[in-house]
């Protein structure tokens, strides 16, 4: 087979969360313990950071990769979902793994597949340690794929564990209240293993201090090594001006990450940083600074409020869940200048009254549906707008939703697309399909 023919295969044979929900989660780590014990447990060659939360772990994993490769090390990503590309959930120093490689690894392990019968998310895993022991990096930024406790990433041992929030997400797996879900995502802290926590709140701080106790594990709270002093939109990129809690200087670092959001990204990212200037780290700090400045050219990560076009103005954004979509909206509340277009689609087991009741009444809609099964049909979503008094049309593909938006708008307006991680993809991998459609670069 070939590259596209054995991602045909593996999508037809292997259960896959993105595409189907929870029918292709695995509630143990049986699965993954038998496939890297066949592999000679390859994870255990190269050190690792564990990042776990309901949101921003995409945006912290890319920036702590792009502070490694500046640093001078080999640096392995793994995050999920992909948007455009299966391969852009491996990458080693910002290239995704090659073609040949999947193939190779999918020949030679498809009767152990046949055995064991794992999930997608097992498999690319498995293929994910595989690539990284045998190619040597240094280190590893390994981000959770759902939950952490009982997350297929949890096998490994790290030299730092990340929690970067957490949200109301995934309730049916993970629990219906912030206590039992940081309960999910506090598994990933392991006995001894320094462990970072983005935000709290009251009913998960105590979560996190007791599974710490147990764990005999160093605890430490962002917002207890970083003060932010202030946030700033620079244009092309933001500036975050800060100190640390041991040091009464202020210091400055640029991102090119544009979302309000990432202030507490960015404070999680910084705080390890600290930690980590006492190993890897040491003597490393033009390489933090230069590392958050170069996220996006390092790694290439996309769909975090990203420009697409401008005049109109066009931004899309992962954002999708309510703790997710809470802060995109602070962020379009930002803007005054004209109106604002929303191109929405969302999944059909999410929790779709909490995300509807945040959008603002006064934007015009695009009610519309990712092309995978799971996706929230678009005349249904547009009747439970309604509810909501989010006025709108809808549109069988986000390419017919987008243009009908860019159509109807005036070169002052936004058009926001998102409500989904996929719906996001479907419009890149769109784009990516047009000449002269947009002024970025995949």
């Amino acid at each position: 087979m070939n590259y596209q023919e054995t991602l045909a295969y593996l999508y037809d044979q292997l259960p896959m969360f993105s595409r189907v929900g929870a029918a292709a989660y695995k509630k143990d780590l049986h699965n993954i313990v038998q496939l890297v014990d066949n592999l000679g447990h390859p994870e255990q060659q190269f050190k690792s950071i564990h990042i776990a939360g309901t949101n921003g772990k995409g945006s912290t994993s890319h920036m702590l990769a792009s502070i490694f490769q500046e640093a001078g090390f080999k640096t392995g990503l793994y995050t999920s979902p992909h948007l455009i590309d299966f391969r852009e959930r491996i990458k080693i120093n910002g290239i995704d793994i090659p073609e040949t490689t999947v193939v190779a690894f999918v020949e030679k392990n498809s009767a152990l597949f046949e055995q064991i019968q794992p999930s997608f998310f097992e498999w690319t895993l498995a293929l994910c340690f595989d690539y990284f022991a045998k190619e040597k990096v240094d280190i590893a930024i390994i981000e959770t794929g759902l939950g952490g406790r009982l997350d297929s990433t949890n096998i490994i041992t790290p030299i730092l564990s990340v929690i970067t929030n957490i949200g109301l997400d995934h309730t049916d797996l993970l629990g219906n209240d912030l206590a039992t879900i940081a309960f999910e995502k506090a598994g990933i802290i392991k006995k001894q293993i320094p462990v970072i926590i983005g935000e709290t709140t009251v009913e998960t701080e105590s979560v996190f201090v007791k599974k710490a106790n147990d764990e005999q594990a160093p605890l430490y709270f962002a917002k207890e090594l970083i003060k932010v002093v202030s946030f700033e939109n620079q244009g092309s990129y933001s500036l975050l001006t800060y100190r640390s809690n041991d040091n009464p200087l202020n210091y400055q670092v640029q991102s090119p990450l544009q979302g309000v959001y990432q202030i507490q990204n960015l404070t999680t990212v910084l705080a390890a940083c600290q930690l980590l200037q006492f190993n890897l780290l040491k003597d490393k700090a033009a390489a933090i600074e230069l590392g958050i400045a170069k996220t996006i050219d390092n790694t290439r990560l996309l769909g975090r409020w990203q420009t697409v076009q401008e005049k109109p103005l066009v931004i899309c954004d992962t954002g999708h869940n309510e703790h997710g979509m809470r802060l995109v909206v602070e962020q379009l509340n930002t803007f005054k200048q004209g109106k604002i277009h929303i191109v929405l689609g969302m999944v059909s087991d999410k929790s779709h009254a909490a995300v509807l009741n945040l959008l603002p009444k006064s934007a015009s809609y695009y009610f519309t549906k990712a092309q995978l099964p799971r996706a929230l049909n678009e005349l249904d979503l547009m009747q439970m707008a309604l509810s909501y008094e989010l006025i709108g049309e809808a549109f069988p593909t986000v390419e017919a939703a987008y243009q009908a938006a860019v159509k109807a708008a005036a070169t002052e307006d936004l058009i926001f697309i998102g409500g989904s991680t996929f719906v996001v993809a479907d419009l890149l991998i769109w784009l990516k399909n047009q000449t002269n459609c947009c002024n970025f670069e995949f």
